[in-house]
Protein backbone atom coordinates (compact mmCIF):
# COMPACT_ATOMS: atom_id res chain seq x y z
CA UNK A 1 0.00 0.00 0.00
CA UNK A 2 1.59 3.22 -1.20
CA UNK A 3 1.40 6.52 0.66
CA UNK A 4 1.23 8.36 -2.68
CA UNK A 5 0.16 6.90 -6.03
CA UNK A 6 -1.36 7.67 -9.43
CA UNK A 7 -4.93 6.43 -9.68
CA UNK A 8 -7.20 6.94 -12.69
CA UNK A 9 -5.73 10.32 -13.63
CA UNK A 10 -5.55 11.63 -10.07
CA UNK A 11 -3.03 11.76 -7.23
CA UNK A 12 -4.13 9.42 -4.45
CA UNK A 13 -2.78 9.97 -0.93
CA UNK A 14 -3.31 8.42 2.45
CA UNK A 15 -4.81 11.18 4.61
CA UNK A 16 -2.27 11.14 7.41
CA UNK A 17 -4.27 13.59 9.50
CA UNK A 18 -6.78 10.82 10.23
CA UNK A 19 -4.32 8.17 11.44
CA UNK A 20 -4.25 6.14 13.63
CA UNK A 21 -8.00 6.30 14.05
CA UNK A 22 -8.94 5.89 10.40
CA UNK A 23 -7.15 4.76 7.25
CA UNK A 24 -8.62 6.88 4.45
CA UNK A 25 -7.55 8.11 1.02
CA UNK A 26 -8.01 11.38 -0.85
CA UNK A 27 -7.81 11.90 -4.63
CA UNK A 28 -6.70 15.17 -6.24
CA UNK A 29 -7.11 16.31 -9.84
CA UNK A 30 -5.93 19.92 -9.42
CA UNK A 31 -2.29 20.81 -8.81
CA UNK A 32 -3.32 23.63 -6.46
CA UNK A 33 -5.16 21.10 -4.32
CA UNK A 34 -2.03 18.92 -4.31
CA UNK A 35 -0.01 21.91 -3.07
CA UNK A 36 -2.59 22.54 -0.35
CA UNK A 37 -2.50 18.87 0.66
CA UNK A 38 1.27 19.16 1.11
CA UNK A 39 0.95 22.36 3.14
CA UNK A 40 -1.89 20.96 5.26
CA UNK A 41 0.05 17.72 5.89
CA UNK A 42 -2.35 15.33 4.26
CA UNK A 43 0.99 13.98 3.08
CA UNK A 44 4.29 14.68 4.88
CA UNK A 45 7.83 13.40 4.98
CA UNK A 46 10.40 14.62 2.47
CA UNK A 47 10.35 11.66 0.02
CA UNK A 48 6.55 11.41 0.07
CA UNK A 49 6.24 15.15 -0.50
CA UNK A 50 8.56 14.86 -3.48
CA UNK A 51 6.53 12.05 -5.03
CA UNK A 52 3.26 13.89 -4.37
CA UNK A 53 4.60 17.03 -6.04
CA UNK A 54 5.86 15.01 -9.02
CA UNK A 55 2.39 13.57 -9.52
CA UNK A 56 1.04 17.08 -8.94
CA UNK A 57 2.97 18.13 -12.03
CA UNK A 58 1.31 15.29 -13.96
CA UNK A 59 -2.06 16.62 -12.79
CA UNK A 60 -1.04 20.12 -13.92
CA UNK A 61 -0.13 18.75 -17.33
CA UNK A 62 -3.64 17.29 -17.61
CA UNK A 63 -5.12 20.64 -16.54
CA UNK A 64 -3.15 22.79 -18.97
CA UNK A 65 -5.73 24.46 -21.25
CA UNK A 66 -3.68 25.15 -24.37
CA UNK A 67 -2.95 22.55 -27.09
CA UNK A 68 0.23 24.47 -27.93
CA UNK A 69 3.37 22.81 -26.45
CA UNK A 70 5.09 26.08 -25.58
CA UNK A 71 1.98 27.42 -23.81
CA UNK A 72 1.64 24.05 -22.09
CA UNK A 73 5.17 24.33 -20.71
CA UNK A 74 4.51 27.89 -19.55
CA UNK A 75 1.53 26.58 -17.56
CA UNK A 76 3.71 23.83 -16.08
CA UNK A 77 6.29 26.37 -14.93
CA UNK A 78 3.54 28.26 -13.09
CA UNK A 79 2.38 25.01 -11.46
CA UNK A 80 5.96 24.22 -10.48
CA UNK A 81 6.27 27.54 -8.65
CA UNK A 82 3.09 26.86 -6.69
CA UNK A 83 4.06 23.30 -5.76
CA UNK A 84 7.59 24.22 -4.69
CA UNK A 85 6.24 26.90 -2.35
CA UNK A 86 4.02 24.41 -0.47
CA UNK A 87 6.72 23.56 2.10
CA UNK A 88 10.13 25.23 1.83
CA UNK A 89 12.38 23.06 4.01
CA UNK A 90 12.12 19.65 2.30
CA UNK A 91 14.58 19.70 -0.61
CA UNK A 92 12.88 16.67 -2.23
CA UNK A 93 9.94 18.87 -3.11
CA UNK A 94 11.86 21.18 -5.45
CA UNK A 95 14.10 18.32 -6.59
CA UNK A 96 11.15 16.21 -7.77
CA UNK A 97 9.30 19.12 -9.40
CA UNK A 98 12.42 20.25 -11.25
CA UNK A 99 13.20 16.71 -12.39
CA UNK A 100 9.72 16.25 -13.84
CA UNK A 101 9.77 19.70 -15.42
CA UNK A 102 13.16 19.02 -17.01
CA UNK A 103 11.82 15.79 -18.50
CA UNK A 104 8.96 17.73 -20.05
CA UNK A 105 11.34 20.30 -21.50
CA UNK A 106 14.13 18.01 -22.56
CA UNK A 107 13.22 17.48 -26.20
CA UNK A 108 11.11 18.84 -29.02
CA UNK A 109 7.70 17.27 -28.53
CA UNK A 110 5.29 16.90 -31.40
CA UNK A 111 2.21 17.28 -29.21
CA UNK A 112 0.97 18.10 -25.73
CA UNK A 113 0.09 14.43 -25.32
CA UNK A 114 3.79 13.61 -25.64
CA UNK A 115 4.60 16.03 -22.84
CA UNK A 116 1.86 14.59 -20.62
CA UNK A 117 3.05 11.05 -21.18
CA UNK A 118 6.68 11.94 -20.45
CA UNK A 119 5.84 13.84 -17.27
CA UNK A 120 3.67 11.06 -15.88
CA UNK A 121 6.34 8.47 -16.70
CA UNK A 122 8.97 10.55 -14.88
CA UNK A 123 6.72 11.05 -11.84
CA UNK A 124 6.00 7.33 -11.67
CA UNK A 125 9.71 6.60 -11.92
CA UNK A 126 10.42 8.91 -8.97
CA UNK A 127 7.86 7.00 -6.90
CA UNK A 128 9.16 3.57 -7.92
CA UNK A 129 12.79 4.57 -7.32
CA UNK A 130 11.93 5.79 -3.83
CA UNK A 131 10.91 2.30 -2.71
CA UNK A 132 14.10 0.72 -4.05
CA UNK A 133 16.22 3.45 -2.46
CA UNK A 134 14.51 2.98 0.91
CA UNK A 135 15.13 -0.76 0.90
CA UNK A 136 18.81 -0.25 0.07
CA UNK A 137 19.13 2.21 2.96
CA UNK A 138 17.39 -0.33 5.16
CA UNK A 139 19.98 -2.97 4.38
CA UNK A 140 22.90 -0.65 5.15
CA UNK A 141 21.30 0.77 8.27
CA UNK A 142 20.25 -2.59 9.71
CA UNK A 143 23.91 -3.33 10.34
CA UNK A 144 23.83 -0.64 13.05
CA UNK A 145 21.19 -2.52 15.10
CA UNK A 146 22.13 -5.42 17.37
CA UNK A 147 19.99 -7.97 19.18
CA UNK A 148 18.73 -6.52 22.45
CA UNK A 149 19.14 -2.88 21.43
CA UNK A 150 16.73 -0.14 22.37
CA UNK A 151 16.42 2.38 19.53
CA UNK A 152 15.23 5.96 20.02
CA UNK A 153 13.30 7.37 17.07
CA UNK A 154 11.86 10.85 16.48
CA UNK A 155 8.90 11.90 14.28
CA UNK A 156 7.78 9.53 11.50
CA UNK A 157 10.20 8.25 8.90
CA UNK A 158 8.38 5.12 7.79
CA UNK A 159 6.29 4.13 4.80
CA UNK A 160 4.03 7.11 5.50
CA UNK A 161 6.94 9.54 5.09
CA UNK A 162 7.98 7.96 1.81
CA UNK A 163 6.22 6.19 -1.04
CA UNK A 164 6.71 2.92 0.85
CA UNK A 165 9.06 1.17 3.33
CA UNK A 166 10.65 4.22 4.99
CA UNK A 167 14.01 5.78 5.84
CA UNK A 168 14.91 5.48 9.56
CA UNK A 169 11.84 3.32 10.28
CA UNK A 170 12.74 1.47 7.08
CA UNK A 171 16.06 0.57 8.74
CA UNK A 172 14.08 -0.72 11.72
CA UNK A 173 11.77 -2.71 9.42
CA UNK A 174 14.77 -4.22 7.63
CA UNK A 175 16.44 -5.23 10.91
CA UNK A 176 13.15 -6.79 12.06
CA UNK A 177 12.88 -8.71 8.77
CA UNK A 178 16.38 -10.07 9.41
CA UNK A 179 15.13 -11.59 12.67
CA UNK A 180 16.84 -9.15 15.03
CA UNK A 181 15.07 -8.58 18.33
CA UNK A 182 15.02 -5.06 19.71
CA UNK A 183 12.76 -2.41 21.22
CA UNK A 184 11.87 1.07 19.94
CA UNK A 185 11.18 4.20 21.96
CA UNK A 186 9.05 6.64 19.98
CA UNK A 187 9.08 10.32 20.86
CA UNK A 188 5.55 11.74 20.65
CA UNK A 189 6.92 14.52 18.43
CA UNK A 190 4.83 17.50 19.38
CA UNK A 191 2.92 19.44 18.28
CA UNK A 192 1.51 17.15 15.56
CA UNK A 193 2.44 13.89 17.31
CA UNK A 194 3.84 12.13 14.26
CA UNK A 195 5.70 9.69 16.50
CA UNK A 196 2.77 8.82 18.72
CA UNK A 197 0.23 8.66 15.89
CA UNK A 198 2.07 7.57 12.74
CA UNK A 199 5.24 5.74 13.76
CA UNK A 200 3.40 3.80 16.43
CA UNK A 201 0.69 2.84 13.92
CA UNK A 202 3.32 1.58 11.49
CA UNK A 203 5.24 -0.44 14.07
CA UNK A 204 2.01 -1.95 15.35
CA UNK A 205 1.23 -3.19 11.82
CA UNK A 206 4.68 -4.84 11.71
CA UNK A 207 4.47 -6.32 15.25
CA UNK A 208 7.64 -4.47 16.23
CA UNK A 209 7.71 -3.80 20.00
CA UNK A 210 7.66 -0.13 20.99
CA UNK A 211 6.82 2.34 23.73
CA UNK A 212 5.62 5.89 23.13
CA UNK A 213 7.40 8.39 25.36
CA UNK A 214 6.91 12.09 25.99
CA UNK A 215 9.43 14.15 24.03
CA UNK A 216 10.93 15.42 27.29
CA UNK A 217 11.54 11.87 28.53
CA UNK A 218 14.13 11.05 25.86
CA UNK A 219 17.04 12.46 27.89
CA UNK A 220 16.10 10.29 30.86
CA UNK A 221 16.25 7.09 28.83
CA UNK A 222 19.58 8.10 27.30
CA UNK A 223 21.18 9.03 30.62
CA UNK A 224 20.12 5.76 32.26
CA UNK A 225 21.79 3.75 29.51
CA UNK A 226 18.69 2.21 28.00
CA UNK A 227 19.10 3.75 24.54
CA UNK A 228 21.81 2.20 22.35
CA UNK A 229 21.32 4.13 19.10
CA UNK A 230 19.29 7.12 17.85
CA UNK A 231 17.82 6.94 14.33
CA UNK A 232 16.14 9.93 12.69
CA UNK A 233 15.29 11.17 9.21
CA UNK A 234 16.19 14.38 7.39
CA UNK A 235 14.26 16.85 5.27
CA UNK A 236 17.44 18.49 4.01
CA UNK A 237 21.10 17.72 4.63
CA UNK A 238 23.73 20.34 3.86
CA UNK A 239 27.05 19.57 2.17
CA UNK A 240 28.91 19.65 5.50
CA UNK A 241 26.55 17.13 7.15
CA UNK A 242 24.31 19.57 9.02
CA UNK A 243 20.85 18.00 9.16
CA UNK A 244 17.46 19.73 9.12
CA UNK A 245 14.82 17.48 10.61
CA UNK A 246 11.63 17.64 12.64
CA UNK A 247 11.80 20.09 15.53
CA UNK A 248 13.34 18.45 18.58
CA UNK A 249 16.00 16.50 16.67
CA UNK A 250 18.80 18.89 17.63
CA UNK A 251 18.40 18.40 21.35
CA UNK A 252 18.31 14.63 20.89
CA UNK A 253 21.64 14.76 19.07
CA UNK A 254 23.23 16.91 21.77
CA UNK A 255 22.07 14.64 24.60
CA UNK A 256 23.08 11.55 22.62
CA UNK A 257 26.63 12.96 22.28
CA UNK A 258 26.71 13.79 26.00
CA UNK A 259 25.87 10.15 26.78
CA UNK A 260 28.08 8.49 24.18
CA UNK A 261 25.17 7.21 22.06
CA UNK A 262 25.58 7.04 18.27
CA UNK A 263 23.26 9.32 16.30
CA UNK A 264 22.44 8.41 12.68
CA UNK A 265 20.19 10.28 10.26
CA UNK A 266 18.90 8.03 7.47
CA UNK A 267 18.92 10.09 4.30
CA UNK A 268 18.25 9.34 0.63
CA UNK A 269 20.79 11.18 -1.51
CA UNK A 270 17.94 13.22 -3.04
CA UNK A 271 17.70 14.90 0.38
CA UNK A 272 21.37 15.92 0.36
CA UNK A 273 21.72 19.50 -0.88
CA UNK A 274 25.32 19.89 -2.00
CA UNK A 275 24.56 23.48 -3.03
CA UNK A 276 24.18 24.51 0.62
CA UNK A 277 27.55 24.69 2.42
CA UNK A 278 26.01 24.55 5.91
CA UNK A 279 22.68 24.11 7.63
CA UNK A 280 22.56 27.83 8.39
CA UNK A 281 21.28 28.36 4.83
CA UNK A 282 18.38 25.91 5.18
CA UNK A 283 15.02 27.72 5.31
CA UNK A 284 13.08 26.73 8.42
CA UNK A 285 9.32 26.59 7.98
CA UNK A 286 7.24 28.21 10.73
CA UNK A 287 3.75 26.78 10.87
CA UNK A 288 0.48 28.18 12.20
CA UNK A 289 0.41 28.84 15.97
CA UNK A 290 -2.87 26.94 16.28
CA UNK A 291 -0.98 23.66 15.91
CA UNK A 292 0.45 24.44 19.36
CA UNK A 293 -2.53 26.31 20.80
CA UNK A 294 -5.16 23.78 19.77
CA UNK A 295 -3.67 20.48 18.59
CA UNK A 296 -6.24 18.58 16.53
CA UNK A 297 -8.84 21.20 17.38
CA UNK A 298 -8.60 20.86 21.17
CA UNK A 299 -7.65 24.21 22.71
CA UNK A 300 -5.01 24.04 25.46
CA UNK A 301 -3.67 27.63 25.23
CA UNK A 302 -5.74 30.83 25.05
CA UNK A 303 -5.91 32.51 21.65
CA UNK A 304 -4.23 35.70 22.89
CA UNK A 305 -1.09 33.91 24.16
CA UNK A 306 1.82 34.36 21.70
CA UNK A 307 3.19 31.16 20.15
CA UNK A 308 6.18 30.24 17.95
CA UNK A 309 5.94 27.06 15.91
CA UNK A 310 9.07 26.18 13.90
CA UNK A 311 8.56 22.85 12.15
CA UNK A 312 12.25 21.93 11.91
CA UNK A 313 15.61 22.51 13.54
CA UNK A 314 19.18 22.05 12.31
CA UNK A 315 21.57 19.58 13.94
CA UNK A 316 25.22 20.59 13.38
CA UNK A 317 27.32 17.86 11.84
CA UNK A 318 29.60 17.60 14.89
CA UNK A 319 26.77 15.72 16.66
CA UNK A 320 26.23 13.28 13.77
CA UNK A 321 27.96 9.90 14.00
CA UNK A 322 27.23 8.90 10.42
CA UNK A 323 24.63 9.38 7.70
CA UNK A 324 22.95 6.32 6.19
CA UNK A 325 22.25 6.62 2.45
CA UNK A 326 21.21 4.18 -0.26
CA UNK A 327 24.85 4.13 -1.38
CA UNK A 328 26.32 3.28 2.01
CA UNK A 329 26.99 4.95 5.35
CA UNK A 330 28.86 8.25 5.13
CA UNK A 331 31.14 9.08 8.04
CA UNK A 332 33.14 12.26 8.70
CA UNK A 333 34.55 14.17 6.98
CA UNK A 334 31.07 14.74 5.56
CA UNK A 335 32.20 17.44 3.13
CA UNK A 336 34.07 14.69 1.29
CA UNK A 337 31.95 11.62 1.96
CA UNK A 338 28.51 13.08 1.26
CA UNK A 339 29.71 14.02 -2.21
CA UNK A 340 30.96 10.48 -2.62
CA UNK A 341 27.61 9.16 -1.42
CA UNK A 342 25.70 11.27 -3.95
CA UNK A 343 28.06 10.09 -6.69
CA UNK A 344 27.66 6.45 -5.62
CA UNK A 345 31.36 6.20 -4.76
CA UNK A 346 31.25 5.12 -1.10
CA UNK A 347 33.21 1.91 -0.62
Amino acid sequence: MRTVSWHEGKVRMIDQRQLPWELSFLDFDDYRAVASAITDMVVRGAPAIGAAAAFGMAVASNQAPSPNPSEHLRFLNEAATTLKAARPTAVNLAWAVDRVLLAGQSQKFQSVDDIRSTILTEAQQIADEDILINKRMGEYGASLIQDGDTILHHCNTGALATVDWGTALGVIRSAHAQGKRFHVLLDETRPRLQGARLSAWELKQENIPFDIIADNAAGHFMRTGEVKVVLVGSDRTAANGDVANKIGTYKLAVVARENGIPFYPVVPTSTIDLNLPTGDEIPIEERHPDEVRAPFGHAIIPDDYPVRNPAFDVTPHRYVTGIVTENGIAYPPFVLNLRRAVAGELS
